[in-house]
């Protein structure tokens, strides 16, 4: 179906952060299937973890015991302050999952009939119809009205507003059953969390018995420079979502939650494929090799090498570019609003050899595999400046 708007490019192969098209081009990967390939493209590790997974076992139900499911989910509870993993094949159904369990504590907890969910203006959280209402742009719900109901959107980082919104629905009593947040807006422009903002939201939300989620979609799983964006926040969530990442290009998605707020009972939430053996041997694999490779370490100095050249890329061509933000191997390039967008900029860099990601029309993401060292960064930066003088 037309649902992509796809680039003319056919890309047939690929070897850590090299991508090659169908003509046998090279392209430099600064997308990793939109912060993704954790480990870079066909990583030897993971593709011998996957075969050896292929010859004992692929999928069982969840109607059985899953052992490799069982060290994923305490793998990453001892990597965070989760007690509890549900395991799917999304951002957007850990999302889903997230609404869920944020309705049933509005029932159970704060007794309330018809839940209400804050989340961010700008926020993303995925394209399913609950997910896609909680997502703050309303150019993602035209033509798919009506949305689903118990959503009401705030600016994000903006205390004030959050407050004024929060005693707005509850004046006549309890109606907010979670507030949904990303610690860093990805699709929104990259935005990261203001630590002061988050602070607030955390106390307003305990002294109400309010859920605080976090959508780790995007920022989770090391690419922050920490194993979670909120670790870089100082604010732990009552549960969080994560995918993208986890499977380093295995579909997988899960929500972690404290043990306060593990309210899913048998019956209340599943998933047929949702952690079965294969796609939780790809995660076990991403993160014993974040680790034995110390890729955390790793992405806070590509970090400081990346923001450095790029301001300094910002200095040589102050009429294209603004402003540099986020965080870790997540940033965003900020393009002034009388030069090229972010899609011209992506097309041009293309034509340059390297691959690039819009975050809104005045944006380009940075999201190579965290594998990336400072020679393909030099390489980033050469073919970025190549492709806005191509433009200028």
């Amino acid at each position: 179906m037309g649902t992509y708007s796809r680039y003319p490019l056919e890309l047939v192969r690929g070897k850590g952060v090299w991508l090659y098209d169908s003509q046998g081009r090279r392209y430099l990967d600064a997308v990793a299937g939109i912060a993704v390939c954790t480990l870079g493209h066909s990583d030897p590790v993971l593709r011998r973890a996957l075969c050896r997974q292929l010859g004992r076992l692929q999928h069982v139900s969840n109607l059985y015991r899953i052992p490799e499911q069982e060290a994923l989910a305490r793998a990453i509870c001892e990597r965070s302050a989760a007690d509890a993993v549900f395991f799917c094949n999304s951002g957007a159904e850990a999302n889903e999952a997230a609404i869920k369990l944020a309705r049933k504590h509005g029932h159970t907890v704060r007794g309330i009939e018809r839940p209400l969910i804050l989340t961010a203006q700008a926020s993303f959280h995925g394209r399913t119809l609950a997910a896609v209402t909680a997502t703050g742009q309303p150019k993602y719900h035209q033509g798919f009205e009506p949305m689903v109901e118990g959503f009401r959107y705030f600016p994000y980082n903006d205390t004030a507003a959050f407050e004024a919104l929060l005693a707005d629905c509850e004046a006549t009593g309890p109606r907010v059953a979670a507030v949904l947040l990303e610690p860093l807006q990805g699709e929104g422009g990259v935005i990261p969390g203001d630590p002061a903002f988050f602070r607030r939201v955390r106390e307003l939300c305990d002294q109400k018995q309010i859920l605080l989620i976090f959508d780790e979609v995007q920022i989770g799983v090391g690419r922050s420079g920490h194993w979670w964006g909120h670790d870089r926040l100082g604010v732990e969530p009552d549960a969080f979502s994560m995918a993208k990442g986890l499977g380093g290009g295995i579909p997988i998605g899960a929500l972690a939650v404290k043990a306060a707020v593990d309210h899913f009972q048998p019956g209340d939430h599943a998933s047929t494929f949702g952690g079965n053996p294969f796609v939780c041997r790809a995660a076990l694999t991403v993160i014993a090799e974040i680790e034995r490779r110390q890729l955390l370490q790793h992405v806070q100095a590509m970090e400081r090498l990346l923001i450095d050249q790029l301001s300094e890329l910002a200095a040589r061509h102050p009429g294209a570019i603004t402003e540099v933000r986020g965080w870790g191997l997540l940033q965003g390039v900020v393009l002034a609003e009388d030069g090229p967008t972010a899609p011209e900029l992506v097309k041009a860099a293309m034509a340059q050899g390297l691959l690039l990601v819009p975050a809104g029309p005045r944006v380009v993401r940075i999201v190579p595999p965290l594998v990336i060292r400072p020679r393909h960064l030099r390489k980033l930066i050469q073919r970025l400046e190549k492709a806005l003088i191509s433009l200028s």
